[in-house]
């Protein structure tokens, strides 16, 4: 019973709302280096490292974790040299981001610096605080880039910045992406509609986005809400539906009110882990060689998950 009513409460706090323009500027910097990811699915060649820090930027202020490929693995170890793509990763209502830290791991081993707002943690969290949130982690890690003595000073390459999330960070990051003209990807799971809405936002966004789901998902089904965005999103989007998969499997473990499908959590997350990491190399442009993994044969047939797409 108590399981219902967390359920039915994630969805009526599923509402909040709106404000906040951001547009910081992009410039040119020395390429990151290149990696030729075969199989996005496993892990990259960077170590991983880690720092916990207070993020202040564009009027917000909050703690996070920013996971990076580094020199070498662990805490505040240096940043790997060349300047590897920025992106900002949103939690799920009520979950703390520790639940994603084997997905966050594995976009930083594939060079990508990737920063987790702690921020709209509670019962009543505000989605459109949440979606500035998550651009004010673009806008902190652009100005990072050129503030001497940073950790990531000439490390970002403010040419290639991201959004994602899970659930309400999902939907939060479809909001923020529709605020930010610096964003060039949005990669969502499980996305869920949110106040303001998430579907009206994927209608404004012209850069590709690609929204991940799962068939078995019981809390931000697909047809009320991933396949929404999707067909209101106009051109260069796609929806990939891993077939079983459930709303906690792109999490690292289940708590209380989460819900179970007709695959493993590695299953998934391994599925996850391929097709958002082709998915942000290619569109991004860090590597080119990932057409066929976003766009073919390759994607279309991948086992696993049913492809819909808009090119």
């Amino acid at each position: 019973m108590f399981r219902t009513l967390l359920r039915s409460m994630t969805a009526v706090l599923l509402t909040a709302a709106a404000a906040l323009t951001l547009a910081p500027g992009a410039e040119a910097h020395p390429a990151s280096p290149t990696v030729r990811a075969t199989d996005p699915s496993t892990a990259g060649s960077f170590p991983v490292a880690y720092t916990d820090l207070t993020v202040s930027a564009a009027g917000r202020s909050y703690s996070a974790r920013v996971w990076y490929p580094g020199t070498t693995a662990g805490a505040n170890a240096p940043v790997a040299a060349g300047a590897h793509p920025g992106l900002a990763f949103g939690h799920g209502f009520f979950q703390a981001i520790t639940q994603y830290e084997s997905l966050l791991k594995h976009y930083a081993s594939w060079g990508v610096i990737t920063v987790a707002p702690k921020s709209q943690g509670g019962l009543f969290p505000s989605h459109s605080a949440f979606a500035d949130d998550l651009n004010a982690a673009l806008t902190w890690l652009t100005t990072q880039n050129t503030t001497s003595g940073s950790r990531f000073a000439d490390r970002v390459d403010t040419g290639k910045l991201a959004l994602s999330g899970h659930s309400m960070g999902g939907g939060a990051a479809l909001v923020a992406a529709g605020r930010n003209p610096a964003v060039k990807s949005v990669t969502t799971l499980a996305a869920a509609e949110t106040n303001p809405s998430a579907v009206a936002a994927s209608a404004t966004l012209g850069i590709p986005v690609q929204y991940v789901g799962g068939s078995a998902d019981s809390i931000a089904g697909v047809a009320a809400n991933q396949q929404k965005m999707y067909d209101a999103k106009p051109s260069h989007t796609q929806l990939r539906v891993i077939t079983g998969g459930f709303h906690c499997g792109f999490e690292d473990s289940s708590g209380i009110g989460c819900d179970s499908g007709t695959v493993t959590r590695a299953v998934q997350l391994k599925l996850t882990y391929g097709v958002t990491t082709s998915w942000l190399l290619h569109t991004l442009g860090a590597d080119t060689s990932l057409y066929d993994q976003v766009w073919g044969s390759a994607a279309q047939n991948l086992p696993g998950v049913v492809y819909s797409a808009k090119p």
